[in-house]
Order: structure tokens, then C-alpha cells, then sequence
């Protein structure tokens, strides 16, 4: 098969990427009893910023904005370290095929990972950011840090298939919910929804100061996002398109993650470490001291241990019963 042609019966079981490091799962689920948590600390490469997990094998991908490298993480290790041809500047895995995804801001690109390496550079458009997936039609919507405009990419045949004009200057964070996309909106303090079948933004949605971190919980509809430039998360219910409560941290946040089986929220909202949230009720319900100021936050859904990099210090935190 030629590297960036993605079949569909490609597509079915789970990542190899497990086997090939010999990683195999844990089939231990993380206790939320008020035990003390448990944590461990990685190093990784240069500068770590984004973090995605595959639930499925709980293989780890730090994407090192300081050099031009993901490091694979797993058994407590870095199993690797893969050169990807541009800084990255986010990382989606995708759950079925174990693919991921890496955007690079500075080329304009973003590169696919499978088995450990990379198969395909796509040119997804200027300023390539924040990336989320939709697993319904198989495509990637990678929005531009710097200017006005989503990519979309056809995973299937490995290219861009339409450049979306959106509001706004640029955008941080981006997450999907069925045929909706909600994209962070840094400049403008909003999030903004886009229709994906229409492929036209519909709206915008008011929520706190610099929003540089976004979740779903896909049960309830449920939107978090991370405020950099305030101390509160916003909440937003998808349904009504309306923020409708806020959360206050003791720091400003820009990552959030959501454990969906639980509906638990973390954050680095923190004064030096993680929060924990109980997204039912909206309340924190625990925080959790890491000793330094936490970059970016992944939460693995199958065994809801929780993922925080430390770009400081280049290191990956691994945080289980918490």
C-alpha cells in the first residue's frame, strides 16, 4: 500500500503501535476511593506540549515543541522518539486504525504516525494548530493558529479536501460532538461552532478570557473550556449553545481533559499542579500539587489515569488514582 493511502479495511482492529513496542494494556481500572494517587515521571524530548493517549493499549504520544519529535510512551518508558519534519503544534490519535496525527503550525502541515512511523506529510493549510477528528466520515479539521480558516482532511485518500473560511484570528483548541465542531477562539473569547455536514460556522459562543484549552463530554454535551487569561473554567451545554456556569480555579488554565465514563474534568488550573472536577455536579473535588507550573493534559478513558506535561523540565507526568 502506498504511504498515505489509507484503506478502509485499514481502518478496522486496534493499533499495532502496542505490539511493535511491546507494550500490552493493564486491564487494572484506576480506584477513585480516596486512596492517595499514585504518580510517575517520564522524561521525554525538548519543550513536551501536546499529549494524546490510546485508550486502547495506553500508549502515550508527547508531541515536543522544543525539537521536531513525539515521543512514545509507555510500561513507565519512552519506547521512542520519532522525528516528524516540523515543530508540532497539537496531536490527535485516532482510536480505531491507532493512527496520529501531528499538526505543524510553522509548515502548514500535518504529518500521520503509524506503526512508529511516519507514513504521509499533508499540507493542511497556514498557521496549522488545533486538530480534532471526525470519526464519522473519517476526515481531520485542523485549524489555523494565525489566521481564519479550518483545513479539512480526507484521511481516506491522505490529502486536503476544502479550506473553510471561519471567524476570528485564529483559533487553540478544537473538539467534535456528532455533526458539530466547537473551536477555541483565543482573540475573540469565544467558542465557535461549525456545522460540519453545512461545512459553514454557525455561531458564536461568549465564554471566559484567552480560551486556549477544549473538552466534550459526550454524554451529557457537555463543553469545558479552559480560560488562559482568567481563573475560572466555562461550561457550556451544547444543546442550548449557552455558557451556563463557570468554575473558579486558583490559576488560569489552558488544558482540560474529560474521563467520559465518569464524568470526571481535569485541568492545570491549578497554582502548580491539576484539578479535579465532578462534571455533574460542577464542583472540584480535588487538586493535586505536581510542583510545577503543568503544560497540557490527556486522560486515558479506559483506565482514567490522568497525563500532564512539563515542558519545563521535559518530563511527562503519569497520575493514577486521582
Amino acid at each position: 500500500m502506498r504511504d498515505g493511502l489509507i484503506s478502509r479495511r485499514g481502518v478496522v482492529g486496534l493499533v499495532a503501535g502496542a505490539a511493535l513496542f511491546g507494550v500490552s494494556p493493564s486491564g487494572r481500572a484506576v480506584s477513585r476511593s480516596g486512596g492517595r494517587p499514585h504518580l510517575v515521571t517520564i522524561p521525554v524530548g525538548r519543550g513536551p506540549g501536546g499529549v494524546a493517549v490510546h485508550s486502547g493499549t495506553g500508549v502515550v504520544f508527547v508531541a515536543n515543541a522544543g525539537e521536531q519529535t513525539v515521543s512514545v510512551v509507555g510500561g513507565g518508558t519512552t519506547l521512542a522518539t520519532v522525528s516528524v519534519g516540523g515543530v508540532p503544534s497539537d496531536v490527535a490519535i485516532d482510536e480505531a486504525s491507532g493512527r496520529l496525527y501531528v499538526s505543524s503550525s510553522a509548515s502548514g502541515t500535518t504529518s500521520v504516525l503509524d506503526g512508529g512511523r511516519v507514513t504521509n506529510v499533508i499540507a493542511s493549510g497556514v498557521g496549522s494548530a488545533a486538530l480534532a477528528l471526525d470519526s464519522d466520515t473519517y476526515r481531520m479539521y485542523v485549524a489555523s493558529g494565525t489566521a481564519g480558516s479550518v483545513g479539512v482532511l480526507d484521511l481516506f485518500g491522505g490529502s486536503l479536501k476544502a479550506s473553510l473560511p471561519a471567524p476570528g484570528r485564529g483559533f487553540s483548541a478544537a473538539a467534535i460532538h456528532g455533526r458539530t465542531g466547537y473551536f477555541a477562539s483565543l482573540h475573540t473569547a469565544s467558542v465557535e461552532v461549525l456545522d460540519l455536514d453545512g461545512g459553514t460556522f454557525t455561531t458564536g459562543i461568549p465564554v471566559g478570557d484567552g480560551p486556549s484549552g477544549l473538552a466534550v463530554h459526550h454524554g451529557t454535551h457537555t463543553i469545558y473550556v479552559a480560560n488562559s487569561g482568567i481563573h475560572h473554567l466555562s461550561v457550556i451545554d451544547g444543546r442550548t449553545r449557552q455558557q451556563t456556569r463557570t468554575i473558579l480555579l486558583r490559576s488560569e488554565a489552558s488544558s482540560v481533559a474529560v474521563h467520559e465514563p465518569t464524568n470526571t474534568v481535569y485541568t492545570n488550573g491549578g497554582p502548580d499542579g491539576i484539578v479535579r472536577i465532578d462534571g455533574a455536579r460542577g464542583e472540584i473535588t480535588g487538586e493535586l500539587s505536581l510542583g510545577i507550573n503543568p503544560g497540557q493534559v490527556a486522560v486515558d478513558q479506559r483506565t482514567g489515569a490522568v497525563f500532564v506535561t512539563d515542558p519545563l523540565h521535559d518530563r511527562l507526568h503519569v497520575i493514577t488514582g486521582f
